[in-house]
């Protein structure tokens, strides 16, 4: 083998190891994953008990990072029994047809210091939709810490049928928190 090929070779090997984005195992138990909404007027909390998360992010190339997030619509809970009660139901989530919603991002963007974007899909009962989920990203060693907020309308995923689409008991805003806790898997 003569030097050339050996030292191209060398070259590819380096930068496929650098365009890779790093792989990062969640920890279940120090994360959130939450949702805010509104009934009457009073502010709500409630977050989502069972979910799965495989993100791959190098923030130094964001954009070649992808994540996909698993979410149990059966777990939904917000401490409230007749909440607790309705959301996995046919009006709200119906879990029973749609168990999962999936939060895809096939890419994500440096905004400046902390701040990061990623850029995917949302769906939630069969409906997807493009999506953009601003979020702040702290990285010490090999622990990584994300938090973020997506705002949406729940009616653009079918969420609140029958009499509950209107705005009059439940707003029609809603927001989905994430409160990440991370390390790298390498």
């Amino acid at each position: 083998m003569t030097p050339v090929p050996a030292l191209t070779l060398a070259a590819v090997l380096l930068w496929s190891a650098s365009a890779q984005a790093a792989d990062w195992v969640v920890d279940l138990g120090k994360s959130r994953l939450g949702f805010i909404g509104s009934q009457a007027g009073s502010p709500f909390e409630g977050r989502f008990g069972r979910w799965t998360a495989k993100i791959s992010l190098d923030p130094a190339n964001p954009a070649a990072g992808k994540a996909v997030v698993e979410i149990d619509m059966a777990s939904a809970a917000t401490g409230d029994g007749q909440k607790d009660e309705s959301l996995p139901q046919g009006d709200w989530f119906d879990a029973k047809a749609f168990p999962q919603a999936r939060f895809e991002a096939t890419s994500f963007r440096a905004k400046g210091g902390t701040a990061f974007e990623a850029v995917g899909s949302l769906s939630i009962r069969g409906m997807k939709k493009d999506v953009v989920l601003p979020f702040t990203l702290d990285i010490t060693g090999p622990a990584a810490h994300a938090k973020g907020r997506l705002d949406l309308i729940r009616t653009d995923y079918g969420v609140g049928q029958g009499a509950w689409k209107a705005a009059d008991m439940v707003a029609l805003e809603v927001a989905v928190t994430i409160d990440l806790v991370a390390a790298t898997a390498r």
